[in-house]
């Protein structure tokens, strides 16, 4: 972020602070309290792309973080919202793409600290060794995460789901097919490599542009717990649980605190996408081959 708009967001910010503490004692009181839900996606000293956060900065973040809000899992976080009430401020830590980098610091951090993940990865990228198209068209060959890699993180009890098979845009899919492929089967073969179930959906890019209705019923109809967006709203109490909404706080320090605390903007976007019948928490896998 240039040192302009950091300027701006932090007078922003400051300047909204008194509102902020007054939204937020004002949403504890009537349980309104959000959960937010954090998107990054590449821990790295090289800053080589505008979705690579520096180690340190991760750091900054987890500790401006972590004696305001209490972390969840994706689980719980819909845990909340399905309970209608929700009175403590409230983090989800979420992960896209796969790439190896984040085993080096990111993750085993958040390990250590028993911090709970969910970590989406690209079919593609894990199951063949896939580099994305993207990074290559900017010169950069980031290795992605391998099963081997994944097992672990599983293992230490991060949580592994599914980004699609391509890193497709999904709105822009109309064979139902493809679509099936990039949302169902690239599930299941994720699931069946990794031996552990691959319980959400994350759109890639997740912008209101992004997402297609079909993808949440489809999602819903194979067995996934949860579909995320990224376009940056946040999550209420008495929310559709299914569809769960993320902010990218990839960056600096400033950008997160804008985001996480209830931003008078950012409080007024419009869920532009509402799916329902409001789905109830899963008793046994009775539905779709994922989780089987």
């Amino acid at each position: 972020m240039p040192l302009w708009k950091r300027t701006l967001l932090r007078s922003y910010y400051q300047a909204t602070l008194p509102w902020r503490r007054h939204r937020a004692r004002q949403a504890a009181r009537q349980g309104r309290t959000p959960v937010v839900i954090l998107t990054y996606h590449r821990v790295a000293a090289d800053r080589a792309n505008s979705w690579t956060i520096t180690p340190d900065e991760f750091a900054s973040h987890l500790a401006w973080l972590e004696p305001r809000f209490e972390f969840v899992s994706l689980e719980e976080a819909q845990n909340r919202l399905r309970g209608r009430s929700n009175s403590r401020p409230t983090v989800s830590i979420t992960f896209d793409d796969g790439y190896a980098d984040n085993c080096q610091l990111a993750l085993p951090l958040l390990i250590r600290r028993r911090i709970p993940v969910t970590y989406f990865v690209c079919g593609a990228a894990v199951l063949k060794g896939e580099m994305f198209a993207h990074d290559l068209a900017m010169g950069n060959r980031f290795r992605p995460n391998t099963v081997d890699e994944l097992r672990a993180l599983a293992a230490d009890g991060i949580s592994i789901g599914c980004h699609t098979r391509s890193h497709a845009d999904l709105a822009a899919i109309s064979d139902p097919a493809i679509l099936h492929d990039e949302v169902v089967t690239v599930g299941e073969e994720l699931q069946q490599a990794i031996r552990t179930p691959v319980r959400y959906l994350a759109f890639p890019y997740g912008q209101h542009r992004h997402l297609n209705p079909r993808v949440f019923h489809l999602a819903y109809d194979a067995g996934y717990d949860g579909v995320c967006s990224s376009y940056g709203g946040y999550n209420y109490p008495g929310d559709d649980a299914f569809h769960l909404q993320r902010v990218c706080v990839d960056g600096s320090l400033i950008r997160l605190q804008n985001w996480a605390s209830i931003d008078p903007v950012r409080e007024r976007r419009i869920r532009r996408f509402f799916y329902g019948p409001e789905i109830v928490p899963r008793q046994a896998p009775t539905r779709g081959a994922l989780h089987a």
